[in-house]
């Protein structure tokens, strides 16, 4: 996989969709657990009888390879990271402006808040575009 160049802004999540299941999540840590991987964040959800589940984890390629070795369909996406103000409507210029570009957000979560600043992880279509609208955002450490 190529390397985004704003790698200084980026991490990788693991995303997983199946159909759903009891015993998925058991299954999937279980898996990296024998494979000396740490989950790091894990999000699991069920829609329409669907189950995704997202995580982060230390070791990527190893994680995959463990789950597909387990019959567990699983893809590695660039996330692009960004921290902005808390505040309300800063949420709705972010995603405001992916759309008004066209670009696709696959997803977005908020991974914390602090000192009036939110960190959001998300996940896009063109990723060097996408950090080019939204740069000025940033809110500066």
């Amino acid at each position: 996989m190529e390397k985004a160049r704003y790698s200084e802004f980026a991490m990788k999540q693991i995303t997983i969709v199946t159909h759903s299941r009891p015993g998925l999540t058991a299954d999937i840590s279980e898996v990296l657990a024998d494979n000396k991987v740490n989950i790091e964040t894990l999000d699991a959800i069920e829609m329409a009888d669907v189950d995704v589940v997202t995580l982060t984890v230390d070791k990527y390629d190893l994680a995959i390879q463990a789950l597909h070795g387990a019959g567990i369909d699983a893809v590695v996406e660039d996330v692009l990271l960004l921290k902005i103000k808390d505040k309300p409507g800063a949420l709705a210029e972010v995603s405001r402006r992916f759309r008004d570009a066209d670009i696709h957000l696959r997803s977005l979560r908020v991974l914390g808040r602090k000192r009036g600043s939110a960190l959001l992880a998300i996940c896009m279509d063109r990723s060097e575009e996408a950090m080019e609208l939204i740069k000025d955002l940033k809110v500066k450490d």
